[in-house]
């Protein structure tokens, strides 16, 4: 299972300014947030977290929500996609695999997903 998403880096900057920490806390998590770095770092973020809900089949919604997805790195600063245990049940997901890159104005991200 593949899923794809795009975001204009601009457009995550304006949402942050008009709703500040706010507008983090409804899709980050504290570690999360603790990582981010930049207005390009939120919108990969954000790309990553709707390309994995893509990749689900399902979006972000009732089914798998921003929360139930985390993005971290390794010591090498590559992310890791990890799904909240209700997801990794519910969807029988055995390996998951995430590459994020942003240039210009724009972040993209692609997971890919091994089910059972």
């Amino acid at each position: 299972m593949i899923g794809v998403d795009l975001v204009k880096i601009s457009r995550i900057s304006k949402l942050k300014e008009r709703f500040g920490d706010d507008f983090l806390k409804r899709f980050l998590s504290d570690d999360e947030i603790k990582n981010v770095k930049n207005d390009a770092s939120i919108a990969g973020l954000w790309a990553a977290k709707e390309a994995a809900s893509k990749a689900l089949g399902v979006g972000i919604g009732a089914e798998c929500g921003f929360k139930d997805i985390l993005i971290s790195k390794t010591n090498k600063n590559a992310p890791i996609l990890k799904f909240s245990s209700k997801i990794m049940q519910d969807f029988s997901i055995k390996s998951t695999s995430i590459s994020i890159t942003h240039d210009g104005d724009f972040a993209i991200a692609v997971v890919a997903l091994q089910t059972f």
